[in-house]
């Protein structure tokens, strides 16, 4: 399921327009992508939650030329599945 089909989803189940449910979506990933670059952890529940996870500084290999390479630290947004959203699934 891509973007637009999951705004034609939304839009049928809450009885809006494609605008209107392109808004929203729209809306909601933005408000998500916010809280998360401010630290903060987005739980829905019976859905999931969105938390951001550290990956802290390691030595690489470049494939390359075989030469060991420093990488740096960084953030990375990750998503835990809810029980509900687990159980619909399986």
């Amino acid at each position: 399921m891509n973007k637009s089909e999951l705004v034609e989803a939304m839009a049928a189940a809450a009885d809006i327009s494609k605008a209107a449910a392109e808004r929203a979506l729209d809306g909601a990933t933005s408000a998500i992508t916010g809280a998360l670059k401010g630290g903060d952890q987005v739980t829905i529940v019976g859905f999931g939650s969105f938390l951001v996870g550290e990956r802290g500084a390691r030595m690489g290999r470049n494939p390359r030329t075989g030469e060991s390479i420093q990488i740096k630290a960084s953030k990375s947004p990750k998503f835990r599945a809810g029980k509900a959203l687990k159980d619909a699934v399986n």
